[in-house]
């Protein structure tokens, strides 16, 4: 038995002993956890219960973006010792799948992914994990800066599909955390500058800190006049990244890009939502999307260890694990300074 935070149901959390799996393969190693991201998926099992088809119908460990020390190696286990700092990639997929032999592994059928029921999360004290989805941390990377390695990859896979050249503009619809890390991320790849829309000047205040974002607030600036602007009555920028999800940006999205440039749907909407497939016609856009990620494990720390990317301003505040669920309380309550919150497990 091990002390977790558990999601008995909608709406209900509790710090409790439960029975995970602890049983080290020969392949795998034993983790204890140290820090732990609190992700918007995490919240919404918390506050609906369900994600889509993903349904909690029994109590579930939350957390999947997350950090810590090996205490356990399986027999097989030749990259990795006892006592190496750590991040683990939460989605183990089947080796033997199509989608995994062709390298597209994170859109796998059979992946396991944590915290998605009915697959216990990472807020716990220790888990079992394969060793191929388990990275070093390098001396200079915190736990802190190790749990942000799972949202920033997202950012870096977004990057990597856009197939971003030096100098491009690019422009990001919605300014929460993978808003910001995706511009972030495109910075890194060699963007000039990222323009990044949003209602929430919050959050817009705090991408402005980096050099080369340039925050747009939706209340006072319309980004179509914004981007006309800056890069020609009948042009726009290279890439778009729409990350809000919100039904309102994808005539945005398409209004910004210019002909032959790509849009990359990062944001996951609610529900379907109509689009005008003429006007992608008529300016040949590349049109790419984006499902979790693959391959960037290892871009992504080196991009935090090299100070590529710094991600501490980003972090909000930090939890011990005594007080989890006040922090996901917190994070439920979408305070607008927000951006990530952390939870912190006893050493």
């Amino acid at each position: 038995m091990a002390q977790a935070l558990v999601l008995e149901e909608k709406g209900k959390l509790s710090i409790r002993n439960i029975d995970l799996p602890s049983t080290v393969g020969d392949n795998d190693i034993k983790i204890k956890i140290r820090n732990v991201g609190i992700c918007g998926s995490d919240v919404h099992y918390y506050t609906h219960g369900k994600i889509g088809p993903f349904i909690v119908n029994q109590p579930m460990v939350l957390g999947h973006e997350a950090s810590g020390i090996v205490i356990e190696t399986g027999k097989n286990v030749e990259n990795l010792k006892v006592g190496d700092r750590v991040c683990m990639e939460p989605g183990i997929p089947n080796p033997h799948s199509r989608a995994t032999k062709l390298g597209i592994y994170n859109v796998d059928p059979d992946v396991v992914f944590w915290a998605t029921p009915p697959v216990h999360g990472c807020l716990t004290e220790t888990v079992v994990h394969p060793a191929a989805f388990t990275f070093k941390l390098p001396d200079n990377v915190s736990f802190e800066e190790g749990a942000f390695v799972e949202p920033l990859a997202i950012g870096v896979q977004a990057a990597v599909k856009a197939r971003l050249k030096p100098g491009d503009i690019c422009l990001v619809t919605g300014c929460g955390p993978i808003g910001i890390l995706t511009a972030l991320a495109a910075l890194s790849s060699g963007a000039s500058k990222v323009f990044i829309s949003d209602l929430a000047q919050p959050k817009l205040d705090i991408a402005k800190q980096y050099h080369g974002i340039i925050p747009i607030n939706l209340k006072n600036e319309s980004v179509e006049e914004r981007v006309k602007a800056e890069c020609g009555k009948d042009w726009g920028t290279d890439v778009v990244f729409e990350a809000s999800g919100h039904p309102s940006a994808y005539d945005t999205v398409l209004a910004c890009v210019r002909p032959g440039g790509t849009i990359v749907f990062v944001g996951m909407p609610v529900d379907k939502i109509p689009f005008d497939l003429v006007t992608a016609q008529a300016k040949e856009i590349h049109m790419e999307t984006i499902f979790r990620y693959a391959h960037v494990y290892d871009r992504t720390i080196n991009l935090i260890a090299s100070g590529k990317i710094d991600i501490k301003p980003l972090i909000s505040g930090v939890y011990p694990f005594s007080k989890s669920i006040e922090a996901f309380e917190r994070a439920a309550s979408a305070q607008p300074a927000d951006v990530k919150l952390q939870i912190e497990m006893p050493e």
